[in-house]
C-alpha cells in the first residue's frame, strides 16, 4: 500500500496535513522507509505545545501523515487509543495486544498483528485524545491496539502522564511500528531523536 486512504480528509477548519516545515541544517532526522504506514491525527489544542512529538514522528518515517482537527469522515484502518485497559493484565506477556470491541484479547494475536498495513495515533493529552476519539464514530469499527511499554515514559517529570503505561506519541509509534516489523533500530532511532529533544528543552 502505497498512500492514506483518500476519504481521510478533516472536517475542521484549523486542520492542516503533511509534515512540518524544514528544519536547521544540523538536523540529522533520516526517514525509514516503513512498511506500515503511520496517521497521527492531533487535537487542535495539542499542536503548539512545547513538548508535543507528533512533527518530530513523522519526520522519521517516508510514509507518515500529520493531521490537525477534530473530527474526519471515516478510515477503516487500525487505531492506537489508551483508553481503559491495560496490557499488562490483559496478556502479560505481550508488549503489543488486539483488541476486539468488547476490550477483549483477540484470540488470533499472530496473525492479526501480521495483516496490519496501517495504524492511526490519537495526538493530544487525555481529555483530547478522548475528545478525538468520541468524535469519531467509525474508530469504534476499527481493530484497537494497546501497549505494554516495559519501562515508563522518557517524559519523565517534564509532562505528567496519567499513567504508568502512558506514552508520548513518539515512544508509541516507535514501539509498534518497530514490533510490527521487526526492525528494532526503528525504535532506537526515534528514541534517541526524543531523549535529544528533552535534553534541550532541559537546557533551555
Amino acid at each position: 500500500m502505497q498512500h492514506m486512504e483518500p476519504e481521510v480528509v478533516a472536517s475542521a477548519e484549523h486542520e492542516r496535513e503533511g509534515r512540518p516545515a524544514a528544519t536547521s541544517s544540523h538536523d540529522t532526522v533520516v526517514p525509514f522507509d516503513n512498511r506500515i504506514q503511520v496517521l497521527i491525527l492531533q487535537h487542535p489544542q495539542e499542536r503548539d505545545r512545547t513538548l508535543g512529538t507528533a512533527g518530530l514522528t513523522v519526520r522519521h518515517f517516508r510514509h507518515a501523515i500529520l493531521k490537525v482537527g477534530l473530527s474526519w469522515p471515516s478510515l477503516t484502518k487500525i487505531v492506537l487509543y489508551l483508553g481503559s485497559a491495560k496490557a499488562a493484565q490483559l496478556a502479560p506477556d505481550r508488549e503489543v495486544v488486539v483488541l476486539n470491541r468488547k476490550g477483549e484479547p483477540e484470540s488470533n494475536q499472530d496473525v492479526l498483528l501480521r495483516d496490519i498495513e496501517g495504524v492511526v495515533l490519537l495526538d493530544g493529552n487525555w481529555s483530547q485524545a478522548k475528545a478525538l476519539w468520541w468524535r469519531n464514530a467509525w474508530m469504534l469499527k476499527c481493530r484497537r491496539v494497546i501497549l505494554g511499554p516495559r519501562r515508563p515514559s522518557r517524559y519523565g517529570q517534564l509532562r505528567r502522564e496519567p499513567r504508568r503505561d502512558s506514552l508520548a506519541t513518539i515512544e508509541a509509534a516507535a514501539m509498534l511500528v518497530s514490533r510490527l516489523e521487526n526492525r528494532p533500530e526503528i525504535e532506537a532511532a526515534l528514541t534517541a531523536s526524543f531523549e535529544k529533544m528533552l535534553a534541550q528543552i532541559s537546557n533551555q
